[in-house]
């Protein structure tokens, strides 16, 4: 019995069928997506959503954080961005990683908000990264 999965990103949806699993980055740690898992939400963190049908990986996809909604038959993932691996620009994440590292350096380092913020978007870039290379 197959669990549905969607996808989707503020631009578009770039998912919407039936897989066996679905593993995600989730704040906590990975987690997987099964059929007949409990209902839950959870945060997202940058890193890469694979797709299984039985023990092969058949998509894989990067997230920028997010969302996620599982219920025992659906899992929906609402990414704040999102898009296939195969298709990241390491040329262009490495710029960004550079441009953020510059405002890390140069942020007052006594406004812990803000320097949270630059965090996340530090690792979410770190993450996508590591998944177009791992490509």
């Amino acid at each position: 019995m197959p669990i549905k999965v969607e996808i989707i990103s503020p631009e578009k949806v770039l998912v919407s069928r039936d897989v066996d699993m679905v593993v995600m980055p989730g704040e906590e740690g990975d987690i997987a997506a099964m059929p007949e898992h409990a209902p839950m939400m959870l945060l997202l963190r940058g890193g890469t959503v694979a797709l299984y049908d039985g023990d092969t990986v058949t998509d894989r996809y990067f997230v920028g954080g997010g969302f996620a909604d599982m219920t025992p038959v659906r899992c929906t993932i609402l990414a704040d961005e999102a898009v296939p691996v195969t298709e990241i620009s390491i040329d262009s994440a490495t710029a960004r990683l550079e441009e953020l590292t510059e405002a890390w350096d140069a942020a007052d380092k006594s406004d812990a908000a803000r320097l949270e913020g630059l965090m996340a978007k530090i690792q979410s870039v770190r993450a996508e990264i590591d998944a177009g290379a791992g490509n």
